[in-house]
């Protein structure tokens, strides 16, 4: 090997081995590789395929034209950290105690260790594991991606905006941005211009070095979270503003991973998720992105804080060229993975169902037909079941397959329907209240945020 240079919702809980069907030829002599890309705040219309007038985004695109768009794709959150326990438990936010808002410099808690991530369940598998751009799940000692699975870390702890538009606090104090390299600080104040560069270039160094072994990459890019920086060779190349060009040089991004699995003869072996932890920051104006059709963005639930673009891209295993039309989750990630890797899941409760069956079109196939949303703040707002949506706080109702726009409030004329799915919401999250687990905590600074 060569060395790296450096739901279900209502909680029936999955233990024990998963294992896909037979395979032949070289796949039957490795699991697949796995590469997760998850960018900031990008929104459910941010993508020429998702009908974007001006945006160019070919090399996601192409993704979507190899693989499977899943156009009802729920992140766990809509804003940034409770949205990564999410993606990487398996679980909603609430379960594992990451359900109030992000992880602030000043703040002690994270995701608590005794949590198994997809890192750790790959890494069990076999897998050289790395995490490559925005953590944001804790930043104390114990609470790094290499105290959470990952073999190697590069990037920065929290968002972009942490030094830009926090610099004084109570104390006296602001906060600088870190780059740091597994635990240490290599940086600080990084060019953020660079950002997304130097991610990518750290990511595909990764990804050569490990080529002739199972990895898992996670490559969760700072951008488009606002403040927005591109590199020179994209400011000012787009038709759609800065934000424009910051969605293009992640396109970019996204076309040098895929060349560089094709250079290393992996392009059979590696199955690539896409997708944005939440929806885009409508309060940005030209610097947010597009919800398209959706209602509302980032820090909402309406479908636009929580719906996002997501692409599963997975040659040999998955239909080439479609949509999957239902329900799918942040959440499902972990034990549809572990489905195709073969590996085992968690001891403990997760949240998630294996999609699978369901993304391969198979009869009689489990789906996933409810999902719970959550504040920014970790509150239980509202439900979906099937096609209908209730909001808690104001009782307005929705038929989202006829109605994707949340502009028809169908309660006066369902009452009965009211009444069901209030119930169902309340019953899921007293349950959930019941069984849900601590953050992880730490006193132990890894490095000193504050800035005179």
């Amino acid at each position: 090997m060569r060395a790296w240079p450096l739901w279900a919702l209502l909680a029936v809980g999955c233990t024990g081995p998963i294992v896909e069907g037979q395979e032949t030829g070289a796949r039957a002599r490795r699991p697949p590789n796995v590469i997760v890309v998850f960018t900031d705040d990008q929104g459910y219309g941010d993508l020429a395929s998702a009908g974007h007038p001006t945006l160019r985004t070919p090399h996601i695109d192409a993704l979507a034209r190899g693989g499977v768009r899943m156009t009802q794709f729920y992140v766990g959150s809509p804003v940034c950290s409770p949205s990564r326990a999410a993606l990487l438990t398996g679980c909603y936010p609430k379960r594992v105690g990451m359900e109030d808002h992000v992880v602030f410099p000043p703040d002690r808690h994270g995701l608590h260790p005794d949590e198994t991530t997809l890192a750790e369940v790959l890494r069990a598998r076999g897998y050289a594991t790395g995490c490559f751009g925005k953590w944001h799940l804790g930043h104390r000692k114990g609470l790094l991606p290499t105290d959470q699975g990952f073999d190697v870390f590069e990037g920065v702890p929290y968002s972009n905006d942490m030094a830009q538009f926090h610099r004084r606090e109570g104390n006296g104090y602001g906060f600088r941005l870190p780059w740091m390299r597994g635990e240490e600080v290599v940086e600080w104040e990084p060019d953020q211009r660079l950002l997304t560069r130097r991610t990518t270039d750290a990511a595909l160094a990764f990804l050569r070095a490990n080529a002739d072994r199972p990895f898992f990459l996670y490559v969760p890019y700072s951008m488009p979270h606002v403040p927005l920086f591109a590199s020179d060779g994209f400011r000012g190349r787009s038709a759609a503003g800065l934000y424009g060009d910051v969605i293009e040089e992640l396109d970019a991004a996204v076309g040098e991973l895929v060349d560089a699995v094709e250079d290393e003869g992996l392009a059979d072996d590696t199955v690539i998720l896409f997708a944005s932890d939440n929806g885009p920051w409508l309060t940005q104006g030209a610097h947010g992105g597009s919800a398209g059709p959706l209602r509302g963005g980032k820090g909402t639930t309406w479908e636009g804080g929580l719906r996002v673009p997501a692409i599963l891209h997975a040659p040999g295993r998955l239909p080439v060229g479609t949509r999957y039309p239902g329900i799918a989750t942040a959440m499902d990630l972990l034990p549809t993975l572990a489905a195709m890797t073969g590996a085992e899941l968690p001891a403990r409760k997760v949240d998630g169902i294996n999609l699978l069956p369901a993304l391969r079109g198979e009869p009689d196939a489990r789906a996933r037909t409810e999902f719970l949303y959550y504040t920014s703040r970790g509150a239980l707002a509202g439900i979906r079941v099937g096609a209908w949506k209730l909001h808690l706080d104001s009782g307005e109702l929705y038929h989202l397959e006829h109605d994707i726009g949340e502009r028809r409030d169908r309660a006066a004329r369902q009452p009965e329907q009211v009444a069901a799915l209030r119930a169902a919401a309340l019953q899921a999250d007293a349950r959930m209240s019941v069984e849900a687990r601590p953050p992880g905590s730490s006193t132990q600074p890894v490095f000193d945020p504050r800035k005179d």
